[in-house]
């Protein structure tokens, strides 16, 4: 019996992985809630961060409900030219890109911004699991193409220049290996010239990405400058207590002292107003849809299947763990938003993309099955 592409919104109902469609939608609103009050703004106007990340939240459910009725075999199929129009856009951002805050990273288009790095790990992980069929990264040449390939992507986001996203590609990179089998002995090699090269990536680093390293280790050599950033976020996490302040109360958030709340440091305020607590049952939650991708990964026998899904996870993995760490001071500041907590669209999109691409993978495994 021929493998379906689809499935039918019948079959989507009866098959669909329930727990992480609401684990993602409470996450979803826990953020909402958390750049409502980063915002300050009583009102919900079309200036206010919170409404903004509500209608991108509806966009990116029609996204997600349209992969999902499409199917990611139907997605994977079209892996080649989405590689190529992700590389093409990369390209032209270098071009005629807007900066902001140092990176050549967005397109402005006027009435919205548009982050082509962010899309593109979803291209990244599905140009990954098609590639893996046709040259397994079991061996030195199937090693060495996929390397080729990613380095394409990689190198194109470094001269943007944008390390965090880079970090992210590196990382699903090194996942997909290790789900597709790719021998310890080569995976030792790549972790050890990883480190042989960070002497040199130092010294290609730009002065402000070396502050923030330097930062990292010890913010009181800037506390007005570069680590005041670091510094207030210590201190909102810290200030948050058992219970926390409460919703809206949240002093650091609500006076201002914290930069950027609504984005790179939406942990901290969620940290302060709800606590410990609070924190917990964030991370419990983002633990929980964490745990249901990888059980998709290991449930699904479709070899492609598992690839992306577990590119898809680490992606999540990393920027989850990257960005709740730069909050508490643990990992160096790199801008990476929290997935579906921080405010931005095209982050919001990507993330509902992936998401969704795993939930087609669960539904249609199930199919499969019965």
């Amino acid at each position: 019996m021929p493998e379906k592409n689809g499935s039918r919104w019948g079959e989507i109902r009866s098959n669909v992985d329930l727990v992480m469609l609401l684990v993602t939608a409470a996450l979803f609103i826990f953020g909402v809630m958390a750049i409502y009050s980063a915002g300050g703004h009583k009102e919900l106007t079309m200036s206010s961060y919170a409404l903004r990340q509500m209608l991108w939240g509806g966009i990116s459910a029609v996204v997600y409900a349209i992969i999902l009725k499409i199917g990611y075999r139907n997605i994977l199929a079209a892996a080649a030219p989405l590689f190529g129009a992700a590389i093409v856009l990369f390209v032209l951002l270098l071009i005629v890109g807007h900066t902001s805050k140092g990176a050549q990273s967005w397109f402005n288009l006027g009435f919205m911004r548009l982050q082509p790095s962010e899309i593109g790990k979803v291209i990244f992980a599905v140009a990954l699991a098609e590639l893996s069929v046709k040259v397994p990264p079991v061996d030195l040449r199937g090693i060495s193409i996929f390397l080729g390939v990613s380095g394409i992507f990689i190198l194109l986001i470094m001269l943007q220049p944008d390390l965090g996203s880079a970090m992210v590609y590196s990382v699903m990179l090194f996942a997909v290996f290790i789900a597709a089998g790719a021998p310890v002995k080569f995976l030792t090699g790549i972790v050890l010239f990883f480190f042989s090269m960070l002497p040199i990536a130092w010294m290609v680093l730009k002065p402000y990405q070396k502050m923030r390293l330097m930062i990292f280790i010890d913010p009181t050599l800037d506390p007005q400058g570069a680590g005041y950033n670091v510094i207030q976020s210590r201190i909102a996490v810290g200030s948050g207590g058992f219970f926390g302040k409460g919703f809206m109360h949240g002093t650091q958030g609500q006076l201002h002292f914290l930069p950027e709340p609504h984005t790179d440091f939406i942990f901290s305020v969620f940290s302060e107003e709800f606590g410990f607590i609070g924190c917990v049952a964030v991370l419990i939650l983002f633990t929980v849809l964490l745990w249901r991708m990888l059980s998709t990964a290991l449930y699904t026998k479709d070899y492609r299947a598992k690839i992306m899904t577990a590119g898809i996870t680490a992606w999540i993995w990393f920027q989850m763990t990257e960005s709740v760490g730069m909050s508490m001071g643990l990992m160096p500041v790199t801008g990476l938003p929290l997935p579906l907590f921080s405010y931005g669209g095209s982050s919001l999109m990507a993330v509902a993309m992936g998401l969704a691409l795993v939930q087609s993978v669960a539904v249609m495994s199930k199919e499969d099955r019965f």
